[in-house]
């Protein structure tokens, strides 16, 4: 203890450079623990996306694709299937709950979801929270429309607002089924998933939009005003998807090669987890890159840490040939230095950790208005525990260079003979 007393005393006497070094370590640590909160929370995330639901359907392509457009809303479905189908499966004894989905259109920028009021009972995120109705109420009428939070705080709109619904992803004035206007009706609390970013409307709405259409474009010659439409069947003939709650997940493996092995068209049925995982490796990369980066910025902040020592060695040649004078030995100095790196990497881990809760207290609404991601300020995991000290442990190692420097230094002093 009483050499870091010594060192804590020689640290304020050189304050200015010793304040500059545990900023440096400071912004570094924070920088790496910061990345690795954020990956942990990001995985997290992007795991609850979706939670509940056994298994989806839809036609037969990969796991990631159908996955990437059934719950992200990323890309396209490489074809439909059948409402029949939908049925048979819905039917199965062992299937407790279908939620039908169906894609293709969107509005200024946002994918529009058609689907049935059990999406709102049955979708799950987060390890089973259910969707909240923050504002108004669930669909009821063939024209109305429940937003995502992003979708209503982007786009400004507020309940009873009319939108207009656009076919495909692009929002363009001739591909827009601007004869059949929707109503918000209601405006879902914020998850933190693509539903945020989601326009529902019923099924029954997406068959409505384009009874008059055919091949992405309208039928020349027909028009169907809204209110004819209504008196129509409008039936799906096919849907993108479709969510599959089981009556047991025993039954899971034995539900998804009946579909898989469905005879009247291909189909396939992923488990979400396992896709997830699947996608999860795929984007795994860029994250580790980023916590590289984190740990060569670490490693330059010792490397400044280490400068400022070497440099002041010579500096301080004739404190230490003071303390020489007064008993200490070689060993001493040897520990002094060491005292001097340690508490600048105790401090610099400190205040870094205090900089990143303060990051996180005045960033956290930020980032979950502007990207949807919750990141919880908890208690530092122990994986977090751990780079701590690692890097604590990597200050220590690197002050033992100009420690033994300052041993060599102080042991050839001692023994020089002065005229």
């Amino acid at each position: 203890m009483a050499i870091f007393s010594l060192a804590w005393k020689s640290l304020i006497n050189r304050r200015f450079t010793a304040l500059l070094t545990v900023l440096s370590i400071a912004l570094s640590v924070t920088l790496l623990v910061g990345v690795e909160r954020l990956r942990t929370e990001a995985r997290a995330s992007f795991a609850n996306t979706l939670s509940g639901t056994d298994l989806i359907v839809g036609a037969r392509s990969g796991p990631v694709q159908l996955l990437l457009y059934s719950v992200f809303r990323i890309g396209d479905a490489t074809n439909n299937f059948s409402w029949q189908s939908y049925r048979d499966i819905a039917a199965m004894p062992k299937v407790a709950w279908t939620v039908p989905i169906s894609l293709g259109d969107s509005h200024r920028g946002f994918r529009v979801l058609g689907t049935t009021p059990g999406y709102f009972e049955h979708y799950r995120y987060a390890r089973d929270r259910q969707l909240v109705i923050a504002e108004g109420q669930p669909f009821a009428d063939l024209y109305d429309a429940v937003l995502g939070a992003e979708v209503a705080e982007k786009l400004g709109y507020r309940i009873g607002d009319p939108i207009v619904v656009a076919h495909g992803a692009s929002d363009v004035s001739f591909a827009r089924h601007d004869d059949k206007p929707f109503k918000v009706i209601g405006i879902l609390a914020r998850t933190g998933t693509p539903v945020d970013r989601t326009v529902h409307v019923s099924l029954e709405a997406i068959e409505a939009i384009h009874v008059d259409w055919q091949s992405g474009a309208p039928i020349r010659g027909l028009s169907i005003s809204a209110e004819q439409a209504r008196a129509m069947d409008l039936t799906p003939k096919a849907i993108t998807a479709a969510l599959v709650g089981l009556k047991s997940k025993i039954a899971t493996f034995h539900v998804q090669r009946a579909v898989n092995d469905y005879a009247e068209e291909p189909l396939s049925a992923i488990l979400p987890g396992v896709a997830l995982s699947q996608l999860w490796d795929l984007i795994g990369i860029a994250e580790n890159a980023l916590l590289i980066v984190s740990v060569f910025v670490v490693v330059v902040g010792l490397i400044g840490m280490l400068t400022a020592l070497l440099m002041s060695l010579n500096e301080r040649r004739r404190e230490m040939a003071i303390l020489r004078s007064v008993g200490a030995r070689p060993g001493h100095v040897f520990a002094l230095i060491m005292g001097e790196a340690g508490v600048l990497t105790l401090l610099g881990a400190l205040f870094g950790v205090g900089l990143l809760y303060l990051l996180l207290l005045v960033g956290q609404p930020i980032v979950e208005s502007r990207f949807g991601l919750f990141i919880e300020i908890g208690v530092l995991s122990a994986h977090e525990w751990k780079l701590l000290a690692t890097v604590v442990g990597a200050g220590f190692l690197v002050g033992v260079i100009p420690s033994y420097r300052a041993y060599r230094l102080s042991l050839a002093d001692g023994l020089s003979v002065r005229v």
